[in-house]
């Protein structure tokens, strides 16, 4: 066992350093359990750890009916987020630094106070939220063609890529989880239209399962982290030069710049292995 784990570490930590996807994991792991497939992602965020990143918060993937059918599954999924995953609003993001990027819109909850299950309640979810901003996920896969299931995602960190944060933040009491709605531009084209309810009923029901989940594993969800608990939309690919804008009732707008590749530009490597 601990060998197939180390191979598909090695695959992943690969196509990261590399920008080449690597072939789905499930095929070579057939009867692998949910529990490898976080082994898998957590071994790697140790290596990226080992190399200097920092982990910054936690991500719940899997968020909708939609995309728990559409992978097989009856519940969400977690990834971590690190410290380079984040970009700045506004600030072209360099070409090369995704695979084969997709973004959606999430709402961002920062913590001021430590979660850790398992037994939170919604109340001390609550409580526990120090503000929220607006956001931008760009998912990334490292598998070849998005050819994902439960297995390879989980592995994958959730298809974890980025992170772009709005700059104002707002009180959580001031925010309809369930029905604030949001609108999403490419480029200045309306794409979708969404609202709060799509995650879990409310984005604050994933942050209570993403404590009870990752409790027991010794994990707490440490003050000035960042939590997002999935998007209010499907997710549309973006290409070097697009423009996305999220904008949220009652929270305002995230906007994130793909950059445009220079000419013979080879992909940005991630020294992560």
């Amino acid at each position: 066992m601990s060998h197939d784990l180390e191979g598909a570490v090695d695959r992943l930590l690969t196509a990261y350093r590399t920008g080449v996807p690597t072939d789905p994991l499930t095929p070579d792991y057939p009867d692998a359990s949910l529990e490898l497939a976080y082994r898998i992602q957590q071994a790697q965020v140790d290596a990226w750890v080992a190399g200097g990143d920092v982990i910054r918060g936690h991500k719940v993937g899997l968020s909708s009916k939609a995309m728990q059918r559409m992978v097989g599954v009856d519940q969400p999924d977690f990834g971590h987020l690190t410290q380079s995953m984040f970009h700045l609003e506004h600030e072209p993001i360099p070409a090369g630094t995704f695979i084969q990027p997709k973004i959606e819109p999430e709402i961002a909850f920062v913590l001021k106070e430590p979660l850790t299950g398992p037994g939170v309640t919604v109340a001390e979810a609550v409580r526990a939220i120090d503000f929220v901003l607006p956001a931008l996920e760009i998912v990334d896969s490292r598998v070849r063609d998005w050819k994902i299931g439960i297995f390879d995602t989980v592995s994958d960190n959730a298809s974890s890529g980025g992170v772009i944060l709005g700059s104002t933040p707002v009180d959580v009491r001031d925010v309809n989880l369930r029905l604030f709605g949001c609108t999403l531009h490419l480029n200045g084209d309306l794409v979708a239209t969404g609202a709060g309810g799509a995650v879990l009923g409310s984005p604050i029901n994933a942050l209570v399962w993403l404590a009870n989940t990752v409790g027991p594993l010794g994990v707490t969800l440490e003050p000035g982290h960042v939590v997002l608990p999935g998007s209010v939309t499907r997710a549309f690919p973006v290409e070097p030069g697009d423009t996305i804008v999220a904008t949220m009732g009652g929270l305002g707008s995230v906007t994130a710049v793909m950059g445009r590749a220079a000419e013979g530009q080879a992909h940005d490597e991630k020294e992560q292995a």
